[in-house]
């Protein structure tokens, strides 16, 4: 079993930064492919971008890219969401999931582990 805690949410004001984390325990991290999703309120979960579990290959939704990076600490068992340039349009519920699955999924039902999820508020 895995266990994700995000962190690093909160209220920003358009054009403002964010970093998002999210701490992997219970299955070795370097084992786990790495996605970030979000959920506005009446709308369907996101994809935000997924991170292959040696890290090699980044993969970004368009409505984030350029905009947003995600990176991840093998040893410290962490996986970062790092959003610059935010706008308004951004604010959601941010999830982070894993996969142990080969192929890296793009779609929620991919991923088997999740997170409880940390509100980014993004003012106009």
């Amino acid at each position: 079993q895995v266990q994700l805690v995000e962190s690093g949410g909160g209220l920003v004001q358009a054009g403002g930064s964010l970093r998002l984390s999210c701490a992997a325990s219970g299955r070795t991290f370097s084992s786990l492919h790495m996605g970030w999703f979000r959920q506005a309120p009446g709308k369907e979960r996101e994809f935000v971008g997924t991170i292959r579990r040696s890290g090699g290959t980044i993969l970004y939704a368009d409505s984030v890219k350029a905009r947003f990076t995600i990176s991840r600490d093998n040893a410290q068992n962490t996986v970062y969401l790092q959003m610059n340039s935010l706008k308004p349009e951004d604010t959601a519920v941010y999830y982070c999931a894993a996969t142990t699955k080969v192929v890296v999924p793009t779609t929620s039902r991919g991923f088997e582990y999740w997170g409880q999820g940390t509100q980014v508020t993004v003012s106009s």
